[in-house]
C-alpha cells in the first residue's frame, strides 16, 4: 500500500465513523438521557439501577431475551466486585454487548475478501420483506464491490414488483454493473439461473440476486427461495455461499419477527440492517446477532451510497457509547 493510498483508505475511514456517529444519534441520545436520569443521585449499582437499565435496555429494542441476559451478567459482576459505581456501568455495559456480539462472530469481512478468490463468482442471494430497503441495500453492496474493484452482476428476480424490477436496474446504471433481468411477472429462477450464468462467462467476482419479500405465504415463499437456489447450483454446485436478510432496524421488534419468518424459510447465513439513522432503535442490532446467532454483516446508517457499512462490533459499541 502506498502512501497515498494510506491516507485514502485512512480519509475514508474518518468518514464512515462519522456516518456511523450520526446514524447511532438518535439512539444514544435516547438511551444515555435515560441511564442518566436513573442513575443521577445513586452511587452504586443497585436493584432500582438495574430494573431502570432493564427497563431502558427493552425500549431499546435489544430485546427482551438479550436484556435479560446483560441483566444477568452485570449482576453477577456486582456480586462478584462486591462494589460497583454508578460510574463504572457505561463501561461495564460497554464490555458485555461487545462480549456479546463477539459471541455470534459479528462483523467479518469475508465476503469482501473472499468474493472471486476461488476462480467463480461468489453468490450472495439477498431475502427480506418488501419496503426494509432490501433493493437499494443491493445497489450499494454492488457500490461497494465495484469501488473495490471487483466485477458485479446482478439478478432482478423479484418479479412481482415492476418497481422492484425497474428499481435495480436503475441502481445497476449508476454503479455501472450489469443488471439481468426478464421484467415482471417472469420465473424468478430463471433470471437467477441467467444471472449465475453471465457472471460465470464474464469472469464476475460477485453476483447478487434480489428475491421477492412476501411472507404471506411461508411455504410458498420457502419453495420459491429452495428453486431458485437449485437452479443456480446447476451453474455453480455450491451456490449460493451467501443468503443475506435484510431487516429495517427501525420497525424493532417486527424486525425480530421477520428474522423469525426467514430463517424458518431458508438457511440465512448472514444479516444487513438498514434505517438504523432513522431510529432510536439501534438496539436491534444487539438482540437480532444474540438471539439468532447470525452474524450482522453490514448495517446501513444514510442514504448515501457509502452508507452501508460492514459491521464491526468494535466500531458499532464504541459509536454508541460516544459522548
Amino acid at each position: 500500500m502506498g502512501l497515498f493510498d494510506f491516507f485514502k483508505k485512512d480519509k475514508e475511514s474518518t468518514t464512515q465513523q462519522a456516518s456511523l456517529d450520526a446514524g447511532l444519534e438518535k439512539t444514544k441520545t435516547n438511551f444515555f438521557e435515560q441511564l442518566s436520569k436513573a442513575v443521577v443521585g445513586k452511587n452504586t449499582v443497585d436493584e432500582s439501577v438495574l430494573d431502570d437499565l432493564e427497563s431502558l435496555l427493552v425500549h431499546a429494542d435489544v430485546g427482551i431475551e438479550t436484556t435479560v441476559k446483560v441483566i444477568d451478567r452485570i449482576e453477577a459482576r456486582v456480586a462478584r466486585d462486591k462494589y460497583v459505581s454508578t460510574g463504572e456501568l457505561d463501561r461495564i455495559l460497554r464490555e458485555e454487548i461487545a462480549t456479546l456480539l463477539e459471541d455470534n462472530n459479528s462483523g467479518s469481512t469475508a465476503v469482501l475478501d473472499s468474493a472471486g478468490s476461488s476462480g467463480q463468482p461468489y453468490v450472495i442471494m439477498v431475502v427480506g420483506v418488501n419496503g426494509v430497503g432490501k433493493t437499494t441495500t443491493i445497489g450499494k453492496l454492488a457500490h461497494r464491490f465495484h469501488s473495490a474493484g471487483k466485477k458485479v452482476v446482478l439478478g432482478a428476480a423479484d418479479t412481482f414488483r415492476a418497481a422492484a424490477v425497474d428499481q435495480l436496474i436503475i441502481w445497476g446504471e449508476r454503479v455501472g454493473v450489469p443488471v439481468v433481468s426478464h421484467g415482471m411477472n417472469t420465473d424468478p429462477a430463471s433470471v437467477a439461473y441467467d444471472a449465475v450464468r453471465k457472471g460465470v462467462e464474464m469472469g464476475a467476482d460477485v453476483v447478487i440476486i434480489d428475491t421477492a419479500g412476501r411472507l404471506h405465504n411461508k411455504v410458498n415463499l420457502m419453495n420459491e427461495l429452495s428453486k431458485i437456489k437449485r437452479v443456480m447450483q446447476k451453474v455453480i454446485p455450491d451456490a449460493p455461499h451467501e443468503v443475506l436478510l435484510v431487516l429495517d432496524g427501525s420497525t424493532g421488534q417486527n424486525a425480530f419477527l421477520q428474522a423469525k419468518e426467514f430463517t424458518k424459510a431458508t438457511e440465512v447465513t448472514a444479516l444487513a440492517i438498514t434505517k438504523l439513522d432513522g431510529t432510536a432503535r439501534g438496539g436491534v442490532v444487539i438482540g437480532i446477532s444474540d438471539q439468532f446467532s447470525i452474524p450482522v454483516r453490514y448495517i446501513g446508517v444514510g442514504e448515501k451510497m457509502t452508507d452501508l457499512q460492514l459491521f464491526d462490533r468494535h466500531t458499532y459499541v464504541n459509536s454508541l457509547f460516544k459522548k
